[in-house]
Parts: structure tokens; C-alpha cells; sequence
């Protein structure tokens, strides 16, 4: 049985925090498929959170019961399982 991937969203990051700072924190759980922090499109700054994905599923389980609620930068993370986004609304239709 192949296990499967999990993405966590990841937030209160520091606005100085970069996508390899963000990878490297959770590297110690396994491995990293992707870490991408959002950044604001008009500011071009951090927005203060970001998604992390593991191609296991278990190693991303153990980086939210390690990394929830610890101290990195100086900020107490908030780590949890990616919700799907929500569906866009807006316009006229």
C-alpha cells in the first residue's frame, strides 16, 4: 500500500522567514516535497504563513505533533493539515 502525501498549512511565521528556512524546519520529519511561504502580491512581503507538503503522510503527522505550538523565530507556530481552498467568489455571475 503506497502511502500518500499531505500538505499542512503553516502559520504565524516571521515576516523574515524565507521558503528554505520554512523547508529546513520541517526537514528533520522527513522529506520535503515542497515549502512555499505567501507573499503578498502587492507588497511583495511575507504574509505570515505558508504550506508545507510531505510525499509521506506520517512524517508530515509527526512535524504537527513536534512543530505546533514551538518557538521558531521567535513565533509559536501553528501547524495543521491543509484545508482544500475555498471555492472564489466575486464578479457579476
Amino acid at each position: 500500500m503506497r502511502n500518500e502525501a499531505m500538505k499542512l498549512y503553516v502559520g504565524n511565521l516571521s515576516y523574515q522567514m524565507t521558503d528554505a528556512d520554512l523547508e529546513a524546519a520541517f526537514a528533520a520529519f522527513g522529506a520535503v516535497s515542497s515549502a512555499k511561504i505567501i507573499m503578498d502580491r502587492e507588497t511583495n512581503r511575507s504574509k505570515g504563513f505558508g504550506f508545507v507538503e510531505f510525499a509521506d503522510k506520517a512524517e508530515a503527522e509527526a512535524a504537527i505533533e513536534n512543530l505546533n505550538g514551538k518557538e521558531v523565530s521567535g513565533r509559536a507556530l501553528v501547524v495543521n493539515e491543509a484545508r482544500p481552498p475555498k471555492p472564489r467568489t466575486g464578479g457579476r455571475y
